[in-house]
């Protein structure tokens, strides 16, 4: 099938319109989100009582010291896993609330 120049695929359109209203930022950022689970597991994200993105930080509140402690020594692996999962560098540093 040729392709009209003015036809796009739905995931060409989705995008021109996170470009259009400056929206691909917290586009990207909540995918850092819905993977935390997946990159810490689910025992972690059970404790985990807030999560949020500003700056480059991925803020994150978590109501077990010794879980928290924990996630301080792994703190690069997570950042470096959670960009993986978003194709891109989108945190920087976690910092723990």
């Amino acid at each position: 099938m040729i392709k009209k120049s003015n036809e796009s695929t739905l995931g060409e359109a989705i995008k021109e319109l996170l470009k259009t209203y400056q929206l691909e930022d917290k586009y990207v950022e909540t995918g850092i989100l819905n993977a935390w689970e997946s990159v810490v597991g689910r025992m972690i994200a059970r404790y985990t009582k807030k999560l949020y993105v500003k700056d480059k930080k991925l803020y994150v509140k978590i109501e077990n010291a010794a879980i928290v402690n924990e996630l301080k020594f792994a703190r690069e692996k997570i950042v470096k896993s959670l960009n993986k999962q978003a194709g891109q560098e989108v945190i920087t540093e976690i910092v723990f609330i």
